[in-house]
């Protein structure tokens, strides 16, 4: 009885991750810290602490002891003191997600409530597309930007595109080979509502994530996942040149961005000087706009090497002009030890749920196109999250079975 209360319990909270993000930072941060205060609480009760001997948790601690390091050294401790002590959170919400998701019952649950909340804003975006707004009545902020569910922020397809390879992937390790073509249509579907939503960097990370995702795919042969690719082409090619307002967001603002001088560049440059004045250590996470806003009531900003911006907006800037060269070579050391070596280890004992949590961190590295914050609340909650997904629905990989069979 008490186990089933526990179960249930955990459920209900993990059921509400993809709503709480929906719902605001703040909402989310509370369902973060009441997962892990329970999560805490459960531990010490049953007295299970065999995940802190763990590499993965091991690696995490230590890029957490780094975020510390990194306020003390920051122009201005006080902007991310907050951030990096807090993402503490985002460990124990790793570990909380290998434990409770190493039960199938469990795993199966979530995962179905999770499908129905994507597929559900899904057809919100399809609905505010064609409409011009969503359900509850959003969407003029942004003229013909999609924004569903999220009121006055354009990241709805960013939202998606952490959620739904991952589900695809489930589907797929749930019902094997006797559905595959309805889970195709299924992806096809969620990467047509981000195309939707106008978001460029979105769409293009989306389109590229399904290519690798069925790259990996070893029930269909290579000609079909050709066909496939060129005919997904072709379609969304003929929607583009179909429609205005697409033609002016996916052809005519990426050509502008491929020859012309755009906001884009002139962050990325700003980025660039931020660095080069800080190389070592950067400037502190958070502290970009610290910098470069400061920097603008100065004489530099009259050579056009500052843009006063919260973020330099992707990801590899973000690093070196936040976290310089130590800082950055020792987070993707961290992430590559902890992610991408563990990919290409166990390349044959991968299930397609991993494949999709791992796609989505591949593409978050990817250069040159733009992204948000790495460390923001949203961004490191959506990183972390997919993170935690990876290790969990292995057996060969989740933190417990490997400390059950040890």
């Amino acid at each position: 009885m008490y186990n089933k209360f526990i179960n249930n319990y955990f459920i209900v909270l993990f059921s509400f991750f993809p709503i709480s993000i929906i719902l605001g930072s703040t909402i989310s941060l509370i369902n973060i810290l009441l997962i892990d205060l329970s999560f805490l609480f459960l531990i010490f009760y049953i007295r299970e602490f065999s995940f802190l001997k763990n590499k993965a948790v091991k690696y995490l601690f230590l890029l957490y002891c780094y975020l510390l390091f990194n306020s003390l050294i920051s122009i201005d401790p006080a902007e991310g003191i907050y951030r990096n002590f807090g993402f503490i959170r985002i460990i124990i919400l790793f570990v909380a997600v290998n434990y409770f998701f190493n039960k199938k019952v469990f795993f199966d649950k979530v995962f179905f409530i999770w499908l129905i909340i994507i597929f559900f804003v899904s057809i919100d975006v399809f609905l505010e597309s064609y409409t011009g707004r969503n359900m509850l009545g959003y969407g003029e902020l942004y003229g013909r930007r999609v924004v569903s569910f999220f009121k006055d922020e354009p990241i709805v397809g960013g939202y998606i595109n952490a959620f739904y390879l991952i589900l695809i992937g489930f589907l797929y390790n749930k019902f094997t080979i006797q559905h595959k073509s309805k889970i195709l249509l299924l992806s096809i579907f969620f990467l047509f509502a981000i195309f939707l939503t106008g978001e460029r960097s979105n769409s293009i990370k989306a389109f590229l994530g399904i290519v690798f995702f069925y790259a990996f795919f070893k029930e269909y042969k290579l000609k079909y996942k050709i066909t496939f690719i060129v005919i997904g082409l072709i379609f969304f090619i003929s929607i583009i040149l179909n429609s205005q307002y697409f033609k002016l967001r996916y052809v005519n603002q990426v050509k502008s961005l491929l020859t012309q001088k755009t906001i884009y560049f002139d962050i990325y440059k700003s980025g660039y000087q931020v660095f080069k004045n800080n190389m070592f250590f950067g400037v502190g996470n958070k502290n970009y706009r610290a910098a470069t806003c400061l920097k603008s009531d100065e004489k530099n900003i009259s050579t056009n090497k500052y843009i006063c911006s919260n973020h330099p907006h992707q990801v590899y800037v973000e690093l070196l002009s936040e976290h310089g060269l130590f800082g950055s070579i020792f987070i993707l050391f961290i992430f590559y030890k902890l992610i991408f070596s563990k990919f290409i280890n166990n390349l044959n004992r991968i299930n397609y749920i991993q494949i999709g949590s791992f796609t989505y961190i591949f593409l978050i590295f990817t250069p040159l196109i733009p992204s948000g914050s790495l460390f923001s609340d949203y961004g490191i909650t959506l990183f972390g999250f997919n993170i935690a997904i990876f290790f969990a629905s292995n057996p060969e990989m989740n933190i417990f079975s490997i400390n059950k069979r040890k």
